[in-house]
Order: structure tokens, then sequence, then C-alpha cells
């Protein structure tokens, strides 16, 4: 009975300690500012529909690109690293099907190309004007590609 106890009470710490790592994770991300929630799909085909491959994270500005961490890890770097003189912009819309499952509650989507990657990042509209703004404000001589 006492060994059940006490592996229980470990069980309990150790899951209550992980949620506490996995939430100072977050706070240590988001401590620069410049942070947004943004769900990603990398290396997606031009015709690809639906909600699947679709990774919620959370995106933070860093000087002239962008470090994308996934939410939903422990990982102390960003997943993808996207720089703002190598991303195009193909497309923007609305989730389509099953992608509005998938996605949190009034996203849009942005289709873009990362040094010929095709990628799609979902944000909110108040997230997706500033990324927008941000890849304009690029230094002068850099090309920007916006659609």
């Amino acid at each position: 009975m006492f060994l059940a106890l006490f592996v229980s009470g470990i069980v309990v710490v150790l899951v209550l300690l992980g949620l506490f790592v996995f939430g100072l994770r977050r706070r240590l991300i988001q401590r620069s500012g410049g942070t947004f929630d943004c769900s990603l799909r990398w290396n997606v085909s031009e015709h690809e529909s639906g909600g699947k491959g679709w990774v919620y994270g959370v995106a933070r500005y860093n000087g002239d690109r962008v470090e994308w961490f996934r939410v939903f890890s422990y990982a102390p770097r960003p997943r993808h690293l996207l720089e703002r003189s190598a991303i195009e912009v193909l497309e923007r819309r609305t989730p389509q099907g099953e992608e509005e499952l998938a996605l949190l509650s009034d996203s849009l989507v942005l289709a873009c190309r990362h040094r010929g990657t095709r990628l799609e990042l979902a944000m909110s509209e108040d997230a997706l004007t500033g990324f927008l703004a941000w890849l304009e404000a690029a230094p002068p001589g850099q090309r920007v590609n916006v659609a």
C-alpha cells in the first residue's frame, strides 16, 4: 500500500514538473516580445488541401528573421528560421474545409515560399497585418516579394 502511494506521488510530482517546465519554456520564448500564435505547414504541395500537416506554434521576430517554435515541445531552440529576404508571399486565403477544425478560430492562411520550400502560415488577422508590415519594412536594397 505504501509503495503504491509513493509511486503515485512520484508520478504526480513528475507530471507537475513537466507542466512547469513546459510553461516556463513558453514564458522564456515570449519574454523578448514580438511573438504571435502561428500554425505552420511545411513543405506543402501546391494542390494539397485538408487539415493534415498543421502544427501549432509560436513565432517570434528576431531582427531580419522569424523564429518558429512548436508549442508542444520542450526544445529551447526554434524548429524553423524564416529569413525576411528569402520569404516570398504567394497567396492569402481563409481556411478551407477541414482546415477550419485544425486551426485556431479566425485564422487566415498565408502561402509562402522560403528558399524553394513551399509553406503555409496560419495566424490571426492582426498577426498577419504585423507580419506583412515586417516583411515590407526590409532594409533598403533587400528584395521583398509580397503579393
